[in-house]
């Protein structure tokens, strides 16, 4: 079978992470990890399903997803962001999950399950 055509298009991502997830794990390594299960099930997933997005990549501690608008993805952000601090309202400050986020505009190049670009 030969190679899928390498496609190129417009999109915006957002790049986010935990602050602090190593102090987290070194902590309560078994608590951090439930706590980022709960993020990814109530907060990341349907929020990004929301705002037509798509998890591209998962990371350790972090995620790439794909939005078809800037709009989109900054709104999805703020969503994600309001609905941590709900989700962290009963726990103690340091054993908070806070996310960093940025996002990009630009041109990606797609391959089977993956996006790269700048």
């Amino acid at each position: 079978m030969g190679a899928q055509p390498t496609q190129r298009r417009l999109a915006a991502v957002l790049a986010a992470d935990i602050a602090g997830y190593s102090r987290l794990m070194n902590e309560d390594e078994a608590a951090t990890v439930d706590a980022w299960q709960a993020a990814r099930a109530e907060v990341i997933k349907p929020s990004i399903a929301e705002y037509s997005g798509r998890i591209v990549k998962h990371t350790g501690d972090g995620f790439l997803a794909e939005f078809p608008t800037v709009s989109e993805a900054v709104l999805c952000a703020v969503t994600m962001q309001r609905n941590f601090a709900q989700l962290n309202a009963d726990i103690p400050d340091p054993r908070r999950m806070k996310f960093r986020m940025g996002i990009n505009l630009g041109e990606i190049t797609v391959d089977e399950d993956d996006i790269h670009g700048d």
